[in-house]
């Protein structure tokens, strides 16, 4: 059975606005461990003017929700204001996709029935807690969200590639960009959903999905990709939290600008499943460095592909005034991603290694600088 049609909600905004959701790991200011704290965070910071904090799957970990805005800038200073919140009450935070020395056990289950739910269905596979940029650009119509989101499947493994942020995992060097991509796919319904004739398609197949995987409802549906009709969106979930304003800003301006790229294009058929699948491994493995596959199946650096993404957007950032933040794209690949950044801080830390990485990686101030009133302690640091 479908979703309800009064559950569709494209078209009641903007169209093409954006807003962000990042998952960040709650830590001990004083040496970066977690700390299963997140329903006592949240109390304390209590209400706030805009924007929302709540509670993730594990106690250990809570999620910035920005309100819907106009810009990349604009949200993602919105998600600055946030953590300043958070770190007023005296809490330590980590932003990055895995935290680097948590083993399974350290981190506790959120008491909450959704959760208690997820962790039924999981088991061990989601002992492990992960971090997560989402980001949601405002759809005018279903159309519309399902040409957006079959054309933004092609482009998956490139944003994967650049927003590569957790190398170390379980106190190691995972030999991976991200290690949060290689603890997902042990999730089910975690990898990229088909391309969808129309949305009348993607509610039948979802409300099947459901049935079969005896779940609530398709947001347990954990996709990197997929139309929200609820909140009249396309949501890409596939990227690493970031370790910059910065990184997270281009990231999403790339996002924003792709969307209304591919909504006024012809769309077409895209790679086969087999394909994406195997490009998305090679950018989880490698980050900015991977060689990804073009659309007659090459394989190309990184840094090509980001140019002519950049080019062929560029008008579409210009109209949604992100071209200042597309344009950073190019910064965070001379970075070298955040898992770049994060090994360029091991190897600095005079023999402390991971934990040095740790300590670098945990926020402690009031941040200054790069446009939204938030520095990245790890870019100083590498």
């Amino acid at each position: 059975m479908a979703e309800r049609a009064e559950e569709q909600h494209f078209g009641e905004g903007e169209p093409f606005t954006i807003g962000l959701e990042e998952e960040l790991f709650l830590v001990d200011p004083r040496d970066g461990h977690l700390v299963n704290t997140g329903a006592e965070l949240i109390e304390q910071i209590g209400e706030l003017p805009r924007g929302e904090i709540k509670n993730e799957l594990h106690r250990s970990q809570i999620e910035l929700i920005t309100g819907v805005c106009t810009t990349a800038h604009e949200a993602v200073a919105e998600l600055c204001e946030l953590r300043r919140a958070v770190l007023a009450t005296g809490a330590g935070v980590v932003a990055c996709g895995t935290h680097p020395t948590a083993v399974e056990g350290d981190s506790q289950f959120t008491e909450k029935r959704r959760y208690e739910r997820i962790h039924e269905l999981l088991g061990d596979a989601g002992a492990t807690p992960v971090c997560a940029l989402h980001i949601h650009v405002g759809m005018p119509d279903a159309d519309t969200a399902i040409r957006v989101f079959n054309g933004l499947r092609c482009h998956l493994p490139l944003l994967e590639a650049l927003s590569a942020n957790s190398p170390y995992r379980h106190g190691r060097d995972t030999g991976l960009a991200s290690a949060r991509q290689l603890t997902l796919r042990s999730w089910p319904r975690a990898g990229v959903p088909r391309a969808m004739a129309d949305m009348d398609d993607f509610l039948r197949s979802t409300a099947r999905l459901t049935k079969v995987a005896e779940v609530p409802d398709y947001t347990f549906h954990w996709w990197k990709l997929r139309p929200h009709p609820r909140i009249g969106t396309v949501e890409i979930r596939a990227l690493d939290t970031q370790l910059s304003p910065r990184h997270t800003a281009a990231l999403a301006a790339a996002v924003q600008s792709l969307a209304l790229h591919e909504a006024r294009r012809e769309p077409d058929e895209g790679p086969p499943a087999e394909i994406l699948d195997e490009a998305s491994f090679r950018a989880s493995r490698e980050g900015v460095e991977a060689t990804l596959p073009d659309n007659d199946d090459r394989l190309r650096p990184v840094a090509d592909l980001l140019e002519e993404m950049i080019a062929r957007v560029r008008d579409c950032a210009r109209e949604l005034r992100c071209e200042e933040q597309l344009d950073d794209l190019s910064a965070l690949l001379a970075d070298g991603g955040g898992a770049g950044v994060q090994r360029r801080a091991c190897r600095g830390c005079d023999g402390q290694g991971i934990d040095g990485v740790l300590e670098a990686l945990v926020a402690r101030a009031e941040p200054v600088g790069e446009g939204y009133g938030s520095t990245d302690p790890m870019l100083s640091a590498g």
